[in-house]
């Protein structure tokens, strides 16, 4: 009868290694867990389910700790399941917003357009960026990462973070107005435990 023991290994001779397992994941769980939750709340714009975010995301990785452990970067790896993990989030909450908006769409003759011009917040802003957009400016610009660290993490190449990096930072510059997209997301990011 074969029954899987989360987190535990075996050692020649039979022999559990599984509290060897379990110190390291606690090791990597307190190295990473604020990191990870930052980089959630960047990625969805959501400080509540920020914590919750990067708890299922570690959840996930101990179910799969053998093969995180012997990844090259470990915590690349982390910042992928997150960046999976927000993204499957983000589309849920788009679906439900464009339910929402379908049942308010009698009522668009109502609004002339943007009220908010010189007012947008940042957060608003990159939530409103296409998630791999999103994803690429918040690892390379709040996270510090380099581009090839950010193709890794997010599973893409350098040129498409290049590019999409790029475009972010353009979009965000039109959304924000004269003050440069860069310095804002810096600040904000700062403000949230960010490092620039």
């Amino acid at each position: 009868m074969s029954s899987r023991t989360e987190g535990t290994a075996s050692v020649p001779g039979g022999a559990p290694a599984a509290s060897d397992a379990a110190t390291e994941f606690h090791a990597f769980f307190e190295r990473h867990y604020a990191e990870l939750a930052r980089l959630a709340h960047l990625l969805t714009g959501e400080a509540d389910g920020a914590d919750d975010l990067a708890a299922d995301a570690l959840l996930a990785l101990w179910h799969r700790w053998e093969r995180v452990r012997a990844a090259d970067h470990p915590a690349a790896y982390a910042r992928g399941v997150v960046a999976n993990m927000a993204r499957s989030r983000i589309r849920s909450a788009v679906r439900e917003r464009r339910r929402v908006t379908l049942f308010w769409s009698g009522r668009d003759e109502d609004v002339a357009g943007p009220d908010i011009p010189a007012v947008v917040d940042v957060r608003e802003a990159l939530r409103a960026l296409p998630f791999r957009k999103r994803a690429c400016v918040v690892l390379r610009h709040a996270f510090d990462l380099s581009e090839k660290d950010t193709a890794q993490a997010l599973g893409v190449s350098v040129g498409t973070v290049k590019s999409q990096t790029s475009k972010g930072m353009a979009e965000l510059q039109r959304r924000l107005g004269p003050h440069p997209a860069l310095q804002r997301v810096r600040a904000v990011t700062a403000d949230t435990g960010g490092s620039t």
